[in-house]
C-alpha cells in the first residue's frame, strides 16, 4: 500500500497553495531579488538535496513568468515562481511501501537488524525513489521518520550497495541512534562479510590503501596514494580490509571479509586492486557468470556491536541467500 503525505508551509504575502497539491505559486519579494533560482528551490523546498534541487529544475519542475525556469537564472522582484512538476519532489520523507525478499534478523525496544536482499538500495535522495530498505522502514515504523541524521535514511546506521546482500541496523530512537553511531565512528563495530573472489587468494592479508572518487566517474571508486603530495589529488579516505580463506577452486576463492572502516565500495575496491576481483562485480571486475549469478558475490553476514540499552555484546549473523549458497554448489567449490 502507498501512503504519501505533502506538507505546505504557507506564509502570508509569499506562497499560496493554489487548486491542486501539486501547483505552489511564489512571488519574489525585494528579499529574494538577486538570488538564482537553484537557491531559491533550496530555501523553498529544504528537504531537497542540491543535488535534487537541480534535477527538479532539470526535469521543468517550474516557470519563471510562464517559462520554465534555469538553474542559474537569477530572479527579480515580482517574478512570479511556479511548481509543476511531479508530487513527489515535495514530499520529505520517504514513500511508505511495503516491499518483499526484506527479513527481520533481530528486533527489540532499541534497534532492528534487517537483512537485506540484493538489488534493493539502502535508501534514496528524494521520494521519488520508492524501491529502497528506507521505503520499507517507513512502511513498518511510520514513527522512524524523525530518527537519524537524514529523513531519507531513517533510523539507518549502516549502508550496503544495492547488489549486496546482508545486514543493515536501524536504530527505533536517537539515544540508541546516537549511541551506536559513535561505536561505528570508534570502529567498535566489526563487519563481516562473505566474498567470492577471482583466482587464488593467500591464506589470509589485509589491504591498507586509501580510496578517493576516480575524477571522470563519481559512481566509482579507485585506490590513490593517500601521502601523495600532488595538489590535485582527489580527497581520499584511509580504508583497512582484513580477509581470511574459507575455501578455494581452480578459479576462484571463497574470502571472509572483516572491516572496521566503511568507505564507499571499499570492498570492491581493494580487492579488485589486489587482483582479486568479486565474482559477477561488473564494475570493478569481470563480467563473468554474470548472467548466472546476476548479481556480485558479496554478503553482509554479522555485525558485532555493543547494545545501546546496556553496553552488553551483541553478534547478529544472516546467512548466505539461496542464489549464492547454490551457486556454491554448482561450482562445487569445497574448503
Amino acid at each position: 500500500m502507498l501512503f504519501m503525505k505533502v506538507r505546505h508551509h504557507t506564509t502570508v504575502g509569499e506562497v499560496a497553495v493554489q487548486g491542486s497539491t501539486r501547483n505552489l505559486t511564489w512571488e519574489i519579494s525585494a528579499l529574494d531579488e538577486g538570488g538564482r533560482m537553484e537557491t531559491f528551490v533550496r530555501r523553498r523546498l529544504p528537504h531537497l538535496s542540491r543535488r535534487q534541487s537541480a534535477k527538479a529544475i532539470e526535469e521543468n519542475a517550474f516557470v519563471v513568468n510562464g517559462r520554465l525556469a534555469t538553474k542559474g537564472q537569477r530572479l527579480k522582484q515580482g517574478d512570479r515562481v511556479i511548481f509543476q512538476g511531479a508530487q513527489h519532489w515535495l514530499l520529505d520523507s520517504p514513500v511508505r511501501i511495503e516491499i518483499g525478499g526484506v527479513k527481520i534478523a533481530y528486533e527489540d525496544a532499541e534497534i532492528i537488524l534487517l537483512d537485506k536482499p540484493a538489488g534493493i538500495p539502502t535508501h534514496g535522495f528524494s521520494a521519488r525513489d520508492v524501491d529502497t530498505l528506507a521505503n520499507f522502514i517507513l512502511a513498518r515504523w511510520p514513527e522512524l521518520f524523525s530518527v537519524g541524521r537524514s529523513r531519507w535514511e531513517p533510523g539507518l546506521l549502516n549502508r550496503l550497495d544495492t547488489e549486496t546482500s546482508g545486514l543493515v541496523m536501524v536504530a527505533k530512537n536517537q539515544p540508541a541512534f546516537n549511541h551506536l553511531r559513535e561505536q561505528f565512528r570508534r570502529r567498535r563495530v566489526t563487519k563481516k562479510y562473505i566474498a567470492l573472489v577471482w583466482g587464488a587468494a593467500a591464506s589470509s592479508g589485509s589491504i591498507s590503501l586509501a580510496i578517493a572518487h576516480e575524477p571522470s566517474d563519481n559512481s566509482r571508486m579507485q585506490v590513490v596514494n593517500e601521502f601523495a603530495s600532488d595538489r590535485l589529488r582527489p580527497r581520499s579516505w584511509h580504508a583497512l580490509t582484513c580477509f581470511r580463506k574459507l575455501a578455494s577452486s581452480d578459479e576462484m576463492s571463497l574470502l571472509e571479509i572483516s572491516m572496521k572502516t566503511g568507505v564507499t565500495h571499499q570492498i570492491r575496491v581493494h580487492l579488485a586492486a589486489i587482483g582479486h576481483a568479486i565474482v559477477g562485480d561488473s564494475l570493478y571486475g569481470s563480467k563473468n557468470y554474470r548472467t548466472i549469478l546476476e548479481r556480485h558475490f558479496l554478503h553482509a553476514s554479522r555485525l558485532d556491536f555493543a547494545h545501546p540499552a546496556n553496553d552488553q555484546p551483541m553478534v547478529v549473523e544472516s546467512p548466505l541467500p539461496t542464489e549464492l549458497s547454490s551457486f556454491l554448489k554448482r561450482i562445487e567449490i569445497v574448503g
